[in-house]
């Protein structure tokens, strides 16, 4: 007999149909035609990158194709690869790890904690490795201060250190949502037979979390795929620094476009893995009736845990705010007249606002289909959705340039080809938390408001919509933070003087104008801090992502 609340695995028999005829699910499998003609307006438009590539691909040079079959280009697959999965392997397990301590046991200022350990997702990657290599080494600015000398971190070790702080808190905020969901019931049955604390994690809480691990894992992996600033900071030759390395240095920019499908092979290899080591049973579970228990810890553990914590915060956070500080405060004392970058924060806030608005929108109608109406072609329509996510960012900025110049002149470097580009992008960040919310909604209030007369589209306005506000609004806030980050992309698709905090981060820096790129890293951090701090403390939003 089954426990109530447990985790049961479901599999229906091939021919066995899904609900009986006649019934609300049966009626509910055709939706509406104006959400179809929405939906695939929407996919045309996510296509037009690979699309684009695959024209471009018919004018290669031979000169590109014999770099695609070179050694060199081989040797650059395994190891970007190789450097992928050990960032994923890092920040999941900074991430788990977190997400444990401060979600199951009795840590003091677990809040707090918490908000601290989510606090690094507003830093940009190449903000974190610029502080890394300027506080480092023997002329670093920690051994100016302190008179200890630090290892340079520069090349692999400082590219590994920098997307691992940038990559964690994905994976903590979605494991630390799924292990508010864990049902205490099957832990305390194996508890009460026998099992010891590290066992009970091992075999009866972690094979709950591997689909919420997993998907953390995978948002880490594809990021670490499309970073450019980070690598390109620590002179570390991956992929995306190679690629814009060919564009933005040749007359011949077909050898860009080869290696830019390379990289879209990586990115669908990862997607692969993750799906391999989900595995294809389906867990369901009800809602917890009560909390689960909290381990107590031994002093030294809670010792152990405090410092982890901390290190990871001081890492992440604190060194980042403190080295820009120093140099801000280094700039004013010496006569450095630094400016507000207002043209730069408009832009940023400009561009991040739209691609949100046009996310979530977008998002709606895609997540009614796959949710309300799930057939092969709606839940195709949500599979477009990631992949266009999985894609590296220079490799859709290059897409879209090329598309742009050859069949849409009027609109090439345009506010609006920048602000559809974000929104298809990250348009996965806000159809994670929708769906997740609209599962949460009893599809019997749909009927009802349509059994009292509203037709579809009313009772999605006035019903479905206002319901799923939690989760539109942490999706947006995800592409709004991700967008105001983002820099491959707007470095090539911005209209000519339009500006960014990223691009004014990354210009400063490049010409060692250390001062204004810290008064623009610090002011992007501050526009970002109100809706990470909002998803640190709702994490419950975000675990559909």
């Amino acid at each position: 007999m089954t426990e109530p609340g447990s985790i049961v695995e479901i599999e229906i028999p091939a021919g066995v149909p899904a609900a009986p005829p006649g019934s609300t699910e049966q009626r509910r499998s055709h939706g509406p035609w104006y959400l179809w003609v929405i939906s695939l307006l929407i996919v045309c438009v996510i296509a037009v990158p690979v699309t684009s590539l695959a024209l471009r691909l018919l004018d290669a040079t031979d000169a590109a194709w014999q770099s695609l079959l070179s050694w060199q280009t081989v040797r650059l697959m395994v190891r970007t690869l190789v450097f992928t999965a050990l960032v994923t392997a890092s920040a999941t397990a900074v991430g788990v790890s977190g997400a444990w301590l401060l979600a199951r046991t009795d840590l003091r200022f677990r809040r707090a904690w918490g908000v601290a350990f989510a606090l690094p997702l507003v830093i940009p990657s190449y903000v974190i490795a610029l502080v890394l290599i300027s506080a480092s080494g023997p002329r670093g600015l920690v051994a100016d201060i302190t008179g200890v000398d630090l290892p340079h971190l520069v090349g692999f070790p400082g590219a590994w250190l920098a997307l691992t702080l940038s990559t964690y808190p994905y994976v903590f905020l979605i494991t630390a949502a799924a292990l508010q969901r864990v049902d205490p019931a099957l832990e305390e049955a194996a508890r009460g037979l026998g099992a010891s604390p590290a066992r009970v994690f091992r075999t009866v809480v972690l094979p709950q979390l591997r689909p919420a691990m997993g998907a953390g894992a995978l948002l880490a992996a594809l990021y670490t795929l499309s970073d450019f600033g980070a690598v390109s900071l620590m002179r570390f030759d991956v992929f995306t620094r190679v690629i814009y390395a060919q564009y933005s240095g040749r007359i011949d920019r077909s050898p860009a476009i080869v290696l830019s499908i390379v990289l879209v092979a990586a990115a669908l290899i990862v997607i692969w893995a993750e799906q391999r080591t989900r595995g294809d049973g389906t867990l369901f579970s009800r809602k917890p009736a009560r909390p689960p228990s909290v381990y107590r810890l031994t002093p030294w553990q809670r010792a152990a845990g405090t410092t982890f914590l901390a290190a990871t915060v001081a890492a992440g956070l604190v060194l980042p705010v403190a080295v820009l500080s120093a140099w801000l405060l280094r700039g004013l004392t010496s006569g450095i007249d630094v400016t507000i970058p207002f043209d730069a924060i408009a832009g940023s806030l400009t561009g991040a606002s739209l691609a949100a608005i046009v996310a979530v929108a977008a998002s709606v109608p895609i997540v009614v289909l796959a949710v309300r109406y799930p057939t092969g072609a709606s839940n195709a329509l949500e599979r477009a959705v990631y992949v266009m996510f999985s894609l590296p960012h220079i490799t859709v900025a290059i897409a879209v340039v090329a598309f742009t110049v050859r069949y849409a002149r009027p609109v090439y470097q345009s506010l609006l080809v920048l602000v559809l580009v974000y929104a298809a992008m990250f348009l996965a960040q806000a159809t994670g938390p929708a769906k997740a919310s609209l599962l949460q909604i009893d599809p019997a209030l749909d009927d009802a408001s349509r059994g009292l007369g509203r037709s579809h589209l009313a009772t999605m306005a006035r019903i479905t919509v206002p319901l799923m506000s939690k989760g539109l609004l942490a999706g947006g806030l995800l592409v709004f933070v991700t967008a105001l980050k983002e820099l491959p992309a707007t470095l090539l698709l911005r209209p000519s003087g339009f500006t960014t905090l990223a691009v004014r981060i990354w210009s400063s820096a490049d010409e060692l104008l250390y001062t204004q790129a810290a008064a623009s890293a610090l002011v992007l951090i501050a526009v970002s801090v109100v809706p990470v701090y909002y998803l640190s403390i709702k994490p419950k939003d975000v675990v559909g992502v």
